[in-house]
């Protein structure tokens, strides 16, 4: 290994290591937590430069470091691997440089605060997880960051966490991009079956051998080139999902500053200049991106006029400049893009780090020395269409209700509607069928020929059922979890079905499932212990009381739903390699399990743990500005 491949390394392990040692230091050591996460951050900023110097005058090698290998089989093989060229420089001299800055703003902005440990916990494993993005060499390993990036934008947003209104945007903001992760998901998936192998991302450096397995299997390409846009979209606040970028705007100024307006927000940026190489040979993805950017912008821009908050103004405003990104990106304009985007960067970073002084000025302005402009730009349009206009940007385009009313509602529906699934029914009918499908699983020979077919698909669709139960119980608390792990087990006796998996593929997947199922399931009964019969009617706050006992269960969460930090996490995309290629809806069904799944694990863990205690006022609004 060479010293560059060695160095690469070591940027994306020291972040992770001073993450570890911010979890030891004791929550009142205010100026030990400031120093190690300005320290760490100023060494990496020091080390990235150094590097980036380095690999310029080695005349800008790509480099690739094949790190692990997690799982191997026959047909398989699971391993990290990271990557670096002009594109990871671009970002990651950015983020080390913003994540510096807001490391040394937050020692003083935070003074005091409850949260002071737990802030400066969850930045740096932000980082981390941006460091292992940027730097992935494959899909795997990317979607390993992507996770981490996911987990603590949901702890930052809820930062403020006796509060009802931060909580709620937490859980919002993570079902958006919980569609993202299983975009990604997919992805991986159809690599498999495309490229017969755990495709690495200097694989796209051949642009021959990549135009010509497209022009072979042009149907697949375009499918994977469609799931790696939605999964930017939704990453990205794109339309239409832009309406969730504002609201998590919610956790303090720094976090909003370092996610919302420079880096996490732009990983849909990063994630199509990566995979550029890939689906620049599909015009029918170009015109989509291109397409999204120009709407996105549309409608953004004339949102941001019109906005009360400046938090909002710079959301919208980022999302306009973001979809112009798209474009450039669509149009092949590459080193254009990543101009573009450290610009935007930069500026969304002041802009919010200094909207508290802003607001104060614009405030004695107005009082003292406000006049209105005689001409804007509005008067030179009809007034009709300009007091239409008005209106809908003020109301934001209405995109988040019409998602709701087409998408999560009749989610919603379906699962109330679900009432008989009584503990006890699925105890007497579920967990016997289930049994009985194991047994046939292992039997063929008990198969109906024509039986086989269909089964795999009432069985992803029995899990569906269970997740989705799940994700819309209010009531039971033990109910919800045994109907998410017992969803997990249709799951595997879908994919077994569906094709022979090896034992060991199984428990590579069920042993995470099962072991924080039941740590979880045992935290669930030490909380109605301490607590009496709580159920999730409303928000609780009960880490206010239990906080270790709220940090065991959180993991157990993550663990249930495919985290990187157990085997479910390898387990999943180990089954999806046992669903076919021509199978897209048995793999959407089972997507649609893993989505809820994970909604349901982060609506569980916010209701029971997270909000007002003892339904107190929380002092703030029940809907953002």
């Amino acid at each position: 290994m060479s010293a560059l491949q060695i160095a690469l390394l070591a940027l994306v392990a020291f972040p992770f290591a001073a993450f570890l040692v911010s979890l030891l230091l004791p929550a009142n050591a205010e100026k030990q937590l400031s120093a190690l996460a300005g320290g760490s951050t100023a060494l990496h900023l020091i080390g990235t430069l150094s590097f980036v110097a380095w690999w310029l005058s080695a005349g800008r090698p790509a480099i690739d470091v094949r790190e692990a290998v997690l799982y191997k089989s026959e047909g398989y093989e699971f391993f990290l691997d990271l990557y670096f060229d002009g594109i990871g420089a671009t970002f990651l001299c950015v983020g080390a440089l913003l994540t510096f800055l807001i490391s040394v703003y937050s020692r003083y902005y935070l003074h005091r605060e409850q949260g002071y440990k737990r802030f400066f916990n969850t930045i740096l494993l932000f980082y981390f997880g941006f460091c292992s993005t940027i730097l992935s060499g494959n899909f795997e390993t990317l979607f390993v960051g992507w996770e981490v990036l996911g987990i603590s934008s949901f702890l930052l947003i809820a930062f403020y966490r006796d509060r009802y209104l931060p909580v709620k945007n937490a859980v919002k903001v993570f079902s958006v991009y919980r569609v993202a992760d299983v975009g990604l998901v997919l992805v991986m998936w159809l690599s498999h079956h495309m490229w017969k192998a755990n495709i690495t991302f200097s694989s796209f450096s051949s642009d021959e051998y990549v135009h010509e397995l497209v022009s072979h299997h042009s149907g697949v390409a375009l499918a994977i080139a469609g799931l790696l846009i939605l999964a930017a979209m939704a990453k990205s606040a794109m339309f239409p999902f832009s309406p969730w970028l504002p609201r998590a705007m919610e956790g303090p100024t720094p976090s909003s500053a370092i996610f919302y307006g420079s880096l996490s927000v732009h990983m849909g940026v990063f994630l199509l200049l990566r995979t550029m190489p890939f689906w620049d040979h599909l015009w029918q993805a170009r015109v989509l991106i291109a397409g999204v950017g120009l709407v996105s912008a549309s409608l953004a821009a004339p949102a941001a006029r019109v906005q009360s908050s400046i938090k909002a103004q710079v959301a919208y405003a980022s999302i306009a400049q973001i979809g112009l990104i798209f474009v450039e990106i669509a149009l092949g304009l590459e080193t254009l893009a990543l101009v573009h985007f450290a610009g935007n960067a930069f500026l969304r970073t002041y802009q919010l780090l200094v909207s508290p002084s802003v607001v104060a000025y614009l405030i004695r302005e107005q009082s003292y020395h406000f006049v209105p402009k005689e001409h804007t730009v509005e008067d030179s349009i009809p007034r009709r269409l300009e007091y239409t206009a008005y209106l809908f940007a003020l109301k934001e385009w209405s995109l988040e209700p019409v998602m709701y009313r087409w998408f999560w509602n009749p989610l919603k529906r379906l699962g109330m509607g679900l009432e008989f699934m009584t503990a006890q029914r699925v105890a007497l009918f579920v967990l016997p069928v289930l049994g009985l499908g194991g047994f046939l699983a292992l039997n063929r020979e008990y198969v109906p020929q024509g039986a086989a077919a269909w089964l795999p698909l009432a069985f992803a669709v029995f899990a569906f059922v269970m997740m989705l139960k799940a994700f819309t119980e209010r009531m039971g608390v033990r109910r919800t979890w045994i109907l998410i792990v017992v969803g997990h087990l249709w799951i595997a006796l879908a994919v077994a079905f569906n094709e022979r998996v090896h034992v060991d593929e199984l428990v590579m997947y069920l042993s995470g499932v099962l072991v924080a199922g039941a740590i979880g399931f045992a935290s669930i009964l030490r909380l109605r212990e301490l607590e009496g019969d709580v159920n999730m009617g409303r928000f609780n706050g009960f880490v206010a009381r239990h906080p270790k006992l709220a940090t065991v269960f959180l993991l157990c969460c993550l663990g249930l739903a495919g985290f990187p930090i157990s085997p479910t996490f390898v387990g999943e995309d180990l089954l999806f390699t046992h669903l076919h290629d021509d199978q897209p809806l048995l793999a959407g069904i089972v997507s649609l399990a893993f989505i809820v799944d994970g909604l349901a694990l982060v609506r569980m863990y916010a209701r029971l743990y997270l909000g007002p205690l003892d339904g107190a006022p929380s002092g703030t609004a029940k809907r953002s500005a």
